[in-house]
């Protein structure tokens, strides 16, 4: 069964078709819609952790936000009578959980402490490359010349953009970074294969609820150790990073990966830097560089080179 055919059996929502149009530019529009959408949630990561660490320690607000985003997973597949998934599944959950629940969040949060957002971004430039080797060691995947020239060509603009907005100076917080970038790949490559086979809300879902055991005694000893000050940012920081970074932003990402394919979906990412960019100057008062245009011209080239290359 093709990605795409098995994302739409799946889909709680059936897209229609007029007459007379062509059928598969339907599921592949809304799979690149999903992607997305995706791709806008994730870029408010950094700016609502920024936002998250003015009044919650580094670990206290990744393990509570694991938490709140595990408890909406929970009621969801309750409410709706969701079976447990199979066993050959669990394995590649414990992937999801590691990288995207648990790994990602820690290191990059770890990482804000002491890096602006804007550095941090390098992060996510690299991210939709890496995403695409995992997919091809891991799924086999073999996309065209073009795809990579292009990809290759995106990434590089993204990490010179960022790298020049940081002042080119690498901190203590990259290691952080990198090891991030590596865990979040794992975790997303084994997420969009996952959820060929099963509803992408219910890949992140039973990822959370498999960190349950892990995150809810992290929270209490973190929150027994590390001060906690609640005021607006703090706590919107934290809605955002529980219901919308670590739940709603990754159901909408993982279907569209299982309906366009990981690594064209991957690309969609390259924006994203440049979206949290925006974030950063508005929500936090961080000042860009007259490259930003220039930079984001750049990036949607890219972006559609390797949205119509064929692998």
């Amino acid at each position: 069964m093709r990605a795409h055919d098995s994302a739409t059996a799946t889909s709680p929502i059936a897209v229609s078709t007029p007459l007379g149009s062509a059928p598969r530019e339907s599921p592949r529009a809304v799979g690149i819609l999903q992607a997305a959408l995706g791709v806008t949630a994730f870029s408010l990561t950094f700016p609502a952790t920024a936002w998250g660490l003015e009044g919650f320690g580094p670990w206290s607000l990744v393990a509570v936000r694991s938490v709140l985003a595990a408890a909406l997973a929970a009621g969801c597949l309750l409410a709706l009578r969701v079976p447990l998934p199979g066993r050959r599944h669990w394995a590649g959950l414990a992937v999801v959980a590691a990288g995207v629940v648990l790994g990602f969040p820690l290191l990059s949060t770890l990482a804000l402490r002491t890096s602006t957002t804007a550095h941090a971004a390098v992060v996510v430039g690299l991210l939709p490359l890496t995403t695409a080797l995992f997919s091809a060691l891991r799924m086999g995947t073999r996309p065209s010349r073009t795809f990579w020239a292009a990809a290759l060509a995106g990434a590089a603009a993204v990490v010179a953009f960022t790298v020049t907005q940081s002042g080119g100076a690498l901190t203590a917080a990259d290691l952080y970074l990198f090891g991030a970038l590596l865990v979040c790949a794992a975790g997303y490559t084994e997420g969009g294969r996952l959820a060929r086979e099963m509803p992408g809300w219910q890949v992140i879902g039973w990822a959370l609820v498999l960190c349950l055991p892990l995150t809810v005694p992290g929270a209490l000893v973190a929150l027994s150790y590390e001060p906690v000050q609640l005021t607006a940012h703090s706590v919107t920081g934290l809605l955002w990073v529980a219901a919308g970074s670590q739940f709603l932003g990754l159901v909408v990402w993982y279907r569209g990966m299982a309906t366009i394919g990981i690594p064209k979906a991957s690309q969609l990412q390259l924006a994203q830097p440049l979206l949290t960019l925006v974030w950063s100057v508005l929500l936090l008062g961080e000042r860009l560089t007259p490259a930003a245009p220039v930079t984001a011209a750049a990036v949607l080239v890219c972006i559609a080179v390797t949205q119509r290359a064929r692998g």
